[in-house]
């Protein structure tokens, strides 16, 4: 009786896959016959091949449902650009329609476009119904916006605090809470929410946006807490100084200052923030809740 044939353990299966092109197969088969690679080589290749396969599955999001908050900021754009192209089906929302249908237009694949004014109760407490009702669903939603009114703490009027708490984090907790209560039906969902370093360490003329970003890094972590039982993870990214608009105005003097507190020796870029985020989405961070992400350089430790 001949020996059962063994099963092939996961990682040959998954790099299997990988290596169905004939191509690949003649290629290899060449290199071991001409004494180029050895047998035990060409494996080693595999598995590498393989383990970059797995990889690429792991922050894979597709048939995932996201919404994107303040999709027409420079980070919003890089986060709606990485998700798209990591297969999820996204609602983008912001409050200038040509803007948002530019980052809709780069896009792996089309995009949801809803405009909200995040001073407007009612559009804010409705936005989550309407994405996923676009979306059939919502599996995870990114509250990327925000505004800065930079001013010296006694010169800061009330109406310039409360216009940035409002924005920054009154509308970040109204959407928090309605994704909660939507991502409820899913038995589980992803929450991503962008702070930021100063959040943390406080900013000369930025108490108002200061206290919002920590308010979000304090708001997530309760939200974690309730909603960890139900398959709900609530994280924070919070950026340094990224090369955005936002940023742009600052003198040049000032730039080289904050270069000089960045180990890295560089802003950050968009992208830096986003890629971040789409391990946040996926299946990877699965065990991964109430946390603040710091993506800065290094300044956070200077």
């Amino acid at each position: 009786m001949s020996p059962r044939p063994k099963k092939p353990a996961p990682l040959d299966r998954l790099y299997s896959k990988c290596l169905q092109n004939t191509v690949v197969k003649h290629k290899c088969a060449v290199m071991i016959q001409n004494g180029i690679a050895t047998v035990e080589q060409i494996r080693y290749s595999e598995r590498v091949l393989a383990w970059g396969c797995m990889g690429i599955e792991m922050f894979d999001v597709s048939g995932k449902r996201f919404l994107v908050v303040g999709a027409s900021g420079g980070i919003g754009s890089a986060i709606s650009v990485a998700l798209s192209r990591a297969n999820a089906e996204l609602c983008i929302s912001g409050t200038r329609a040509d803007a948002l249908q530019n980052v809709a237009s780069q896009c792996a694949k089309s995009a949801h476009v809803l405009q909200c004014d995040l001073l407007n109760r009612e559009e804010v407490d409705t936005l989550v119904d309407r994405a996923a009702e676009l979306m059939s669903g919502i599996d995870g939603v990114v509250c990327s916006a925000g505004i800065v009114l930079d001013k010296l703490s006694l010169r800061i009027t009330d109406e310039d605090w409360d216009r940035v708490i409002a924005i920054n984090l009154n509308a970040v907790f109204k959407i928090n809470r309605s994704a909660c209560r939507a991502m409820l039906k899913n038995a589980g969902g992803r929450i991503i929410n962008i702070s930021s370093i100063v959040g943390v360490t406080g900013n000369v003329g930025q108490a108002n946006y200061s206290a919002s970003k920590a308010g979000i890094i304090g708001m997530s972590k309760s939200l974690a807490l309730e909603f960890a039982s139900r398959g709900i993870t609530v994280n924070c990214v919070a950026p340094g100084f990224i090369d955005t608009p936002m940023t742009a105005p600052l003198p040049e003097k000032q730039k080289e200052h904050i270069l000089n507190n960045i180990p890295m020796g560089r802003m950050g870029t968009p992208e830096d923030i986003a890629s971040v985020v789409l391990f946040l989405a996926s299946d990877a961070s699965s065990y991964i809740t109430g946390q603040t992400i710091h993506v800065n350089g290094g300044m956070l430790m200077c």
